[in-house]
């Protein structure tokens, strides 16, 4: 048998050694190269006429006004080149915002953008560009990946494209955090999206390599006006200025606008002294349609007497864009969970890049022998391949279950991959005996996809930007599995006409963490709302007076957020297949009534001066920085082939394992077939 296992292992390194490297590719892309729908490296042109870095200047100002905020972004392109050019430059935004608004500045006119439909908007962008004309549109890739064009930029140019959203800030535990996105990480396609024609493209995106010099400008501040006084503002991502001149206010800018603030999400977090924000009913009373949003402040936190025995299965993706820090700090975190097991768990481990490698053929007792075999696996990977957590999953469902057992599957990952709906799909079809928590490592997460499986899954989504983090984010885990604070939860209204209330159905609460409804309502600002529920100690009852919110300040935001909060419900969580057409025409209507960004309806904005009558002109795709602390492997790993064969990193991760993993199985499982990987 060892000679045997030797012998593999040599065979797979000298296959290793005859591949090629993976390619660099440049500003273009042939056709083989677009087939593979993945990210690339950029490599500039010879070309000194072309301006390949257009985007000079990116400004964010956001307003926190008790738990809403309002942020404007402005990006500023200009050409510095001697030949016109039409620029696309991919970005992200956090996944609970609603876009509705966006106007285009050049030669001092300032164009508001109108919101159309979604072909609609590309073909008046198209029309514009060959007439001539400049013109900006802002299409949704995903709810948290936006993607901008414009058009007919001419030498000298500046072009100013100004954004403005609307979110809700989230709590836990009494600590408030906005997220500012500020680059999208590189995504592994799945093979069915490299064979579709209709796979959005946005994906093959040009990188520059890592530790490259970001060209441009990144600038942020953030007003913060609380109601009440603000303390312990902290910034885990940047180093921040904090201006407090009073209690109840502060400003946040960056300490050195020096320092490219761009390639890592921005994360502010802030406590309040001693207080809450007022919690309660909000309304907001139009001509046409009027809104609400209830604050459900939860019960204090209560441990239950009896907890029944679970199962964990940590899903943990090992890929290449994990590789080094990323990885690194996810052993620092599987380490700290697994070793956190209680004598009557159970667990088992997967590990995921290009293939699934499972520890075990079902879930072993969480006893100490079997939690050192899993720390001794973890101790020896390194990233390599692909991120396919599609099979990871389906192979984590398919695992022996006990019916007496409660089974909670745990993914850890960056998220780097682009196929989140069939992933949700995967989530909801299981849900009736599995809950799904995510963790989600890095300074530039997929928000979209590690927040969506905390919310579809009826579960807790988690970030964890650094190493040191880990420990407190698998104590807070561990809590919040065990401490169920209120279920069965009810709202009932009585005497106010309350409809279209999201959303629908209320999950378990397993924190601190207040529950957000919004909806609409007619008549008087009468009545009272009825909410109910159990806690470990019994029934949970609540009333609240409507009139009383009568006599607070209206907020025309809520509107918007009960808009946001409708499309997520309908399309960005993956709604059931069968009824997409009838989905479709509601989030289209929905996006056209609140002139709002879904992914049916877009934003263009065209000035009516033909600015490049030749029509001459040079596509330009910006290159993105890889996101801090990502290696080179994120984008030299994918795009190696047409995507039909293996990357070299693959076998590199396959080269590494396989002896662990082979003498690994065949402890776990006692199993003499356990050598065939």
């Amino acid at each position: 048998m060892k000679m045997k296992q030797n012998w593999l292992y040599v065979s797979l390194v000298t296959l290793l050694l005859t591949l090629p490297p993976a390619p660099v590719y440049g500003g273009g892309s042939s056709e083989e190269e677009t087939q593979t729908l993945a990210p690339y490296f950029f490599v500039e042109g010879a070309d000194p006429a072309v301006d390949h870095f257009p985007l000079k200047d990116t400004t964010v100002e956001s307003h926190i006004n008790g738990a809403i905020a309002e942020t404007y972004v402005t990006q500023t392109y200009s050409n510095e080149g001697s030949r016109p050019i039409n620029a696309s430059y991919v970005f992200p935004v956090s996944t609970k915002v609603s876009v509705h608004g966006m106007t285009m500045t050049i030669d001092d006119q300032v164009i508001s953008a109108q919101i159309q439909e979604k072909e609609e908007a590309k073909e008046t962008f198209e029309t514009a560009k060959s007439e001539g004309k400049s013109a900006s549109l802002l299409e949704e890739q995903r709810p948290n990946v936006f993607t901008m064009d414009v058009a007919n930029i001419m030498p000298g140019d500046e072009v100013r494209i100004k954004l403005h959203y609307t979110e809700l800030i989230g709590s836990t535990d009494g600590t408030y955090q906005f997220v500012f996105p500020t680059v999208t990480g590189p995504r592994y396609p799945s093979p069915s999206e490299a064979d579709d024609p209709q796979a959005e493209k946005w994906v093959a995106s040009p990188y520059l390599p890592q530790g490259s010099t970001v060209p441009g400008t990144y600038a942020v501040t953030v007003d913060i006006s609380a109601g009440v006084p603000i303390s312990q503002i902290t910034s885990p991502s940047h180093q921040i200025k904090v201006s407090q001149e009073e209690a109840t206010l502060a400003q946040v800018t960056l300490a050195d606008p020096s320092v490219y603030a761009g390639d890592r999400d921005l994360i502010l977090e802030y406590t309040l002294a001693g207080e809450t924000l007022a919690g309660g009913l909000q309304l907001d009373k139009g001509d046409d349609e009027s809104f609400f949003m209830l604050t459900l402040q939860p019960p204090e936190r209560v441990l239950p007497q009896d907890i029944l025995p679970r199962e964990y299965i940590f899903v943990l993706d090992v890929s290449g864009s994990m590789g080094g820090y990323p990885l690194d700090t996810a052993k620092s975190l599987i380490r700290d969970l697994v070793s956190g097991l209680t004598a009557q768990d159970s667990f088992n481990l997967i590990l995921f890049s290009d293939d699934t490698i499972p520890l075990a053929d079902r879930s072993l007792p969480a006893d100490r022998s079997n939690i050192n075999l899993a720390l001794d696996l973890i101790d020896r990977l390194e990233g390599g391949g692909g991120t396919m957590l599609a099979p990871a999953l389906l192979k984590a469902l398919s695992l022996p279950q006990d019916g007496e057992t409660a089974r909670s599957i745990v993914i850890i990952t960056d998220g780097y991959l682009s196929g989140e709906k069939e992933i949700f799909d995967l989530v909801r079809k299981n849900l009736g005996d599995t809950s799904f928590f995510s963790f989600g490592i890095g300074t530039s997460v997929n928000r979209y996809l590690i927040e969506g499986i905390g919310t579809v899954g009826a579960g807790e989504a988690f970030v964890v930007t650094d190493e040191e983090e880990a420990p407190e984010a698998a104590a807070r885990f561990r809590t919040y599995i065990q401490a169920p604070l209120l279920t069965d939860i009810q709202v009932d209204f009585d005497g106010f006409e309350a409809y279209d209330v999201e959303p629908s159905a209320i999950p378990t609460l397993f924190a601190k963490k207040p529950v957000v409804l919004f909806g609409k309502w007619r008549g008087e600002p009468s009545g009272t709302i009825h909410v109910s529920g159990k806690t470990a100690k019994g029934d949970y009852q609540l009333d609240i007076p409507v009139s009383q919110a009568a006599e607070k300040p209206a907020d025309p935001a809520i509107r918007y957020l009960w808009a946001r909060t409708r499309v997520a419900q309908l399309t960005d969580l993956g709604s059931p297949k069968g009824d997409e057409d009838a989905v479709r025409k509601e989030v289209t209507d929905l996006g056209l009534r609140y002139s709002m960004m879904t992914p049916y309806t877009s934003f263009v904005a065209v000035s009516e001066t033909v600015r490049n009558p030749q029509g001459e002109s040079t596509d330009v795709d910006q290159p993105l920085p890889l996101p801090s602390r990502v290696s080179d492997l994120a984008v030299g790993a994918i795009g190696y082939t047409t995507g039909s064969e293996p990357g070299g990193i693959c076998l590199i991760l396959m080269a590494l394992l396989l002896p662990a993993v082979w003498h690994l199985r065949k402890r776990a499982t006692g199993c003499p077939k356990a050598d065939r990987v």
